[in-house]
C-alpha cells in the first residue's frame, strides 16, 4: 500500500510517501526563520505560508519517491489539533486530492502521528506500551492498548514542556524555539547550581505542571545584575528539573500499568539531555526505552502517513465531511 501523508498542523508544511510503511520520500518545509522575529509562530502568516509551500512540496515528494499519482493508495492528513488555518490548508489539499484520484481519505490525530512515528525506526514496536509526548504545545502520558485503543493517563494543567522551555529561554534573553536554545546553553552549565522545584512531580497521579517552575526561574534572573546573568546554569538546573519530573512520572506509569516499553514522542524528544536520561533510567529500571531519530520528533508528514497506514488497515477512514478540529483531544 502507498500512502501520502500531509502535514500542515503549526509551522512545518510536510509531504511524505511510504510504501507499506517504508519511506519513498519524506519533504519538510520548516517556517522557524520566518516567525523567529516574531518569537514565536503566528498563525495567519502560517496559514499563508503553507498555501504558497503545500503545491511545491507536494511536487518534490511525489518526484523523490519516484512514483504516479495513480499508484496512491491512501491519503492520510492531520485534521488536528493545531492552527486552524494552517490544518485547513493541508485539509482541503488532501480532499481535493481524494477527490480528484478517487482515492480513500483518513484524518490523523497530530499527536497520534508522533506516537507512531515510533513504527517508522521500530516497526516491530507492538502494544501495549507507555509514551512520553512531549512537545510546545502538548505533555502527556498515554497508554497504546492497541494502535486505535490510546489511553490518556496523565497531561499539563498548565503550560506544556515545550511551552516552558520557549518562556525560560525569552527570560533569559534566547532565541526562538527555546528548546534547542536551552539544551545547547546547558551543556555548558552546572545542573545542580540551582534547585528548581518540581511541581507535581511526587503527586499520586500523572499529571504535569510547570508554570511555577517557569516563574522560579524568572524571580532567580531577577535576583542577578542583567550582565551577570549566570545563564548556563540556570539554563542546565532548569533543564534538569524538567526532564527530572517528566521522567520520574512516566517511568511510575509504565511500572503501575505493568508495561514493559516507553516510547518517547514529540519536539522534546529531541532534548539531548532527556534522551539521555531516559537511556540511563531504562538500564537501571530494566525497561525498555525507545526513542525516535531527531528527524521524526519534529513535525513532519512520515509520521502522519504512518498513522494513516495502520489505522486504515484497523479499517477506519474517513471522508469528504473531514473538519480541522483545532483542539482535537485523543
Amino acid at each position: 500500500m502507498i500512502v501520502l501523508g500531509i502535514e500542515t498542523s503549526c509551522d512545518e508544511t510536510s509531504v511524505a510517501i511510504l510504501s507499506d510503511g517504508k519511506i519513498l520520500s519524506n519533504v519538510v518545509s520548516s517556517q522557524i526563520d520566518i516567525h523567529k522575529k516574531f518569537g514565536g509562530v503566528v498563525p495567519e502568516i502560517a496559514a499563508r505560508h503553507h498555501l504558497s509551500n503545500l503545491p511545491i512540496v507536494f511536487k518534490n515528494a511525489i518526484d523523490i519517491a519516484n512514483i504516479s499519482l495513480d499508484q496512491i493508495d491512501l491519503i492520510s492528513v492531520t485534521y488536528g489539533p493545531g492552527l486552524i488555518g494552517a490544518l485547513l490548508v493541508g485539509i482541503s489539499f488532501a480532499k481535493g486530492l481524494s477527490l480528484r484520484l478517487g482515492k480513500p481519505l483518513i484524518g490523523v490525530n497530530h499527536i497520534v502521528g508522533h506516537v507512531f512515528a515510533n513504527y517508522i525506526t521500530y516497526p516491530h514496536l507492538k502494544p501495549p506500551y507507555i509514551v512520553l509526548m512531549v512537545s510546545g504545545g502538548h505533555t502527556e502520558i498515554l497508554l497504546v492498548r492497541e494502535d486505535d485503543k490510546i489511553e490518556v493517563l496523565g497531561k499539563t494543567v498548565d503550560d506544556a514542556a515545550g511551552e516552558a522551555f520557549d518562556k525560560v529561554a525569552r527570560i533569559l534573553g534566547l532565541g526562538y524555539p527555546g528548546g534547542p536554545e536551552i539544551d545547547k546553553l546547558s551543556k555548558n552549565g552546572d545542573e545542580n547550581k540551582f534547585n528548581f522545584p518540581r511541581p507535581m512531580m511526587d503527586s499520586k497521579n500523572y499529571n504535569f505542571s510547570f508554570s511555577g517552575l517557569k516563574t522560579a526561574v524568572l524571580y532567580t534572573v531577577q535576583k542577578f545584575d542583567k550582565d551577570n546573568i549566570p545563564k548556563e546554569d540556570i539554563a542546565a538546573s532548569f533543564q534538569k528539573a524538567v526532564v527530572d519530573i517528566l521522567l520520574k512520572k512516566t517511568f511510575k506509569a509504565a511500572k503501575n500499568s505493568n508495561v514493559n516499553t516507553i516510547v518517547l514522542a514529540g519536539g522534546v524528544a529531541a532534548n539531548s539531555y532527556l534522551r539521555k536520561k531516559a537511556q540511563e533510567l531504562s538500564e537501571k529500571q530494566n525497561i525498555k526505552v525507545l526513542i525516535p531519530p531527531l528527524e521524526f520528533c519534529t513535525d513532519n508528514a512520515a509520521m502522519i502517513a504512518m498513522a494513516g497506514y495502520k489505522l486504515y488497515k484497523k479499517c477506519l477512514s474517513s471522508d469528504l465531511t473531514l473538519e480541522a478540529v483545532p483542539n482535537l483531544k485523543i
